[in-house]
């Protein structure tokens, strides 16, 4: 088995005027489709991400503090898994709940390097 990232891009629920009744159903998506993954044993680890991000930029380092309204889309969270391939993790990520909202799952195999 390998292990993967996937990564979750897009809008944040707040920025979509979502209501706190939304919010809370889609949450309630997240976390059956979490439960689903640890049930199944593919499920390592994962955390939802805050909306304010610091970027540090270049030889100068040059800081800018920014949030989900300054940026067209978000790193919200990731989860990593553990699957046999690509296409595998692909299945996993047909139960990801913001598809209707435009959101994206990005998904990349986690590095393994021989020491």
């Amino acid at each position: 088995m390998k292990e993967f990232m996937m990564i979750f891009i897009g809008s944040e629920y707040a920025d979509l005027g979502l209501s706190q009744e939304d919010i809370q159903g889609r949450m309630e998506k997240w976390f059956a489709w979490g439960n689903k993954m640890e049930k199944a044993g593919i499920l390592k680890g994962g955390e939802a991400l805050t909306p304010q991000i610091r970027r540090i930029i270049g030889k100068n380092r040059t800081v800018t503090d920014l949030t989900s309204a300054d940026v067209k889309e978000i790193v919200g969270g990731y989860y990593l898994v553990k699957a046999k391939d690509f296409d595998a993790v692909q299945e996993i990520a047909q139960d990801f709940p913001d598809y209707d909202l435009g959101n994206t799952v990005e998904i990349r195999e986690i590095m393994v390097f021989d020491h």
